[in-house]
């Protein structure tokens, strides 16, 4: 599976252009990432019983044997709830990067990437190949 990339297109999938984790810049952006969407699942307020928060999601660079998560806050859910599907390859345009705290951190990587109203997240490759979840 080739998942990361340079300014040009480079997945095999033409007019596919997005940048590897590695070169996210913090704030809002018009930068895309193409990527395995690995998995995702609820977010719950353990403190506040168990309120719901949103969506945290797990996106995989298997090239670089990378993973950064995302988040789709509560208000954001109902609309990208039904692009999210565990195995596919995606395209992800128009989010937020920002730095994540050491207390909710769940990757090595230090950044998040926040869905915000004008994220759109495409589905390229469904079910391409298995994950390696092991990586």
């Amino acid at each position: 599976m080739f998942l990361s990339a340079s300014p040009v297109p480079q997945t095999g999938i033409p007019g596919v252009r997005h940048s590897t984790f590695e070169s996210l810049r913090l704030g809002h952006s018009s930068q895309s990432i193409a990527s395995g969407l690995l998995c995702f699942w609820d977010s719950l307020n353990f403190k506040k019983d168990m309120k719901f928060m949103g969506i945290t999601v797990l996106f995989l660079d298997e090239k670089v044997n990378s993973v950064i998560h995302g988040f789709i806050s509560t208000g954001h859910t109902n609309h990208y709830m039904q692009s999210l599907k565990a195995g596919s390859i995606v395209k992800v345009d128009h989010f937020e990067v920002t730095r994540c705290s050491s207390m909710y951190n769940i990757t090595d990587y230090p950044f998040l990437i926040r869905f915000i109203s004008p994220t759109i997240i495409d589905e390229v490759i469904t079910c391409a190949l298995e994950f390696n979840h092991q990586s």
